[in-house]
């Protein structure tokens, strides 16, 4: 009888735990794809390249306007160019996979000519009333005092990517929720900006 009572309940356990995993792993966003259909890891290097070929190449690190520093994340004039490669760091850094609409730090695996880090963040220009990417950011510790450092990997149509500044890392924060762009300059320059109705539709290619 104790065995049969036992077993009874070794196989309800074995149940409940089975579904527990399989709910888990459904609620798992979908992993970002590299080019070659391979998925991205956090820590690896990339190139981030536009799907939308003729309007320039991947992305760099560049002065604007009368700014020296900090840097700013620009997208290459020629196509050919594949700019720096980068690294993703999802907010829980002990899960390898990079997946879509998580918060993840971008940083350039690049030397800044400004003494400050090639993390990705969100910057206000007063005179022009834009959000801009520039480098300068915190790696990592998610809260209200990084939010500006957090962007996002999102779906685009048929199947491409943009990418999406709307952090989730703090609670109570009022976010600006909005895609990442790329807004010309009267100098050429390219530089990512957040963007209503303008997204960069982008690809990853391993460094």
């Amino acid at each position: 009888m104790k065995t049969t009572h036992l077993s009874l309940y070794f196989i309800l356990f074995s149940t409940i735990y089975t579904n527990s995993l399989l709910c888990t792993a459904a609620e798992q966003p979908s992993p970002v794809l590299d080019i070659n259909g391979n998925k991205v890891r956090a820590g690896l290097d990339y190139y981030i390249l536009p799907v939308i070929r003729g309007r320039g190449g991947g992305l760099t690190l560049a002065t604007t306007g009368n700014n020296t520093c900090p840097l700013s994340v620009v997208q290459e004039q020629m196509e050919v160019k594949n700019g720096l490669p980068l690294t993703f760091t999802p907010v829980n850094a002990k899960k390898g996979v990079v997946r879509e609409s998580t918060d993840q730090n971008i940083k350039f695996s690049a030397v800044s000519t400004c003494v400050q880090s090639t993390v990705w963040k969100l910057d206000y220009e007063e005179s022009s009333g834009k959000y801009f990417i520039t480098a300068g950011g915190v790696e990592g510790n998610p809260g209200r005092e990084t939010i500006s450092n957090w962007f996002k990997i999102e779906k685009h149509e048929g199947g491409d990517y943009k990418l999406v500044f709307c952090p989730t890392v703090c609670n109570y924060c009022k976010v600006i929720c909005k895609d990442v762009g790329i807004l010309v300059q009267d100098d050429g320059k390219r530089r990512l900006s957040l963007t209503d109705d303008a997204p960069f539709i982008v690809m990853f290619k391993k460094a």
